[in-house]
């Protein structure tokens, strides 16, 4: 990435979201409703397979169009609708995030939600009124921004925030922590006791970056928000979702490609993860996976 400076040390953490997406302004429908089965918490167990200890291991990540939830199987790359999102108003979704406990959350412009991640049942947490919620959004571990407890955090642009799970307060952490002429591209992904990545593009400040027409991904430093490590394009463009399981990341673009992204020693490769039952215009708006999920493949 031409003219980008890395600093920093290595991260331990990851999120997700979207950028130049088209948002309507229109909120409709009710504004809040009680989800069955709350926020569908707990893990996805894979039969037989135990972490460390014992621990089940979470085998799924998510992605979504403005208006659909749809799950990942990432140890067979199976790809299943779990539904269309409800009374999450009118217009899109814009990104998703999970905690360790796989509690599912969403951002749109001007609200916060928490999402069954079973149904895709939203109940409101916070309506600001006006645009101001990131479209890159993940949970960092406890730890990093916080010292007891994950965050939600995002990016808006180049700032790097917090969310309040509770009351929907955005806090700015870092302004400007992204530099070297990038911003946000779409998703921000991070794993405890592992690594946190981001999509991002030009911003066009410097001439000749090499994310003019393709999208980059970096590592960062989860504390700060600040680039780490650049890892190089990643072979798509509007990689509006990122999620993360056993050493690999998924990407998820506007133009309703699903790719795995395996990391070398400074760049990736990306494959195409087949979808035969994606619906004719599919545009991916973001993904995310448990901060929980397992860094390295599993033994």
């Amino acid at each position: 990435m031409a003219g980008l400076v890395v600093a920093g040390q290595l991260a331990i953490g990851c999120a997700a979201g979207g950028d130049d997406l088209d948002d309507d302004d229109g909120v409709g429908g009710a504004t809040s409703s009680s989800s069955a089965g709350g926020m569908g918490g707990g893990v996805t167990v894979s039969v037989g397979v135990g972490g460390s200890g014992g621990a089940a291991i979470v085998t799924e990540v998510f992605g979504h169009s403005g208006t659909t939830l749809y799950r990942l199987d990432p140890e067979t790359n199976v790809v299943s609708t779990v539904g269309d999102f409800t009374n999450c108003g009118d217009n899109s979704v814009l990104d998703i995030a999970l905690d360790k406990d796989s509690n599912l959350w969403a951002t749109k412009r001007d609200r916060l939600y928490r999402v069954d991640r079973t149904n895709a049942n939203c109940t409101l947490v916070n309506d600001l009124g006006t645009n101001g919620y990131p479209d890159s959004l993940s949970f960092v571990p406890e730890g990093t921004v916080d010292a007891n407890v994950e965050a939600l955090v995002g990016y808006v642009n180049a700032d790097y925030v917090r969310i309040d799970t509770t009351t929907g307060a955005i806090t700015v952490i870092t302004p400007n922590a992204l530099t070297g002429g990038v911003i946000s591209s779409g998703d921000i992904v991070s794993v405890i006791d592992g690594g946190t990545y981001l999509t991002v593009k030009d911003d066009f400040s410097q001439p000749g970056d090499i994310c003019n027409d393709r999208d980059c991904i970096v590592q960062i430093n989860p504390t700060t928000g600040a680039i780490t490590k650049d890892f190089g394009d990643v072979g798509y463009d509007d990689v509006f979702g990122l999620a993360f399981w056993g050493g690999k990341a998924y990407g998820f673009s506007k133009e309703g490609v699903l790719f795995e992204v395996t990391f070398g020693t400074n760049n990736v490769a990306s494959t195409e993860v087949p979808f035969p039952s994606a619906p004719p215009g599919l545009e991916f708006f973001g993904a995310g996976s448990a901060t929980s999920v397992p860094f390295e493949p599993p033994k």
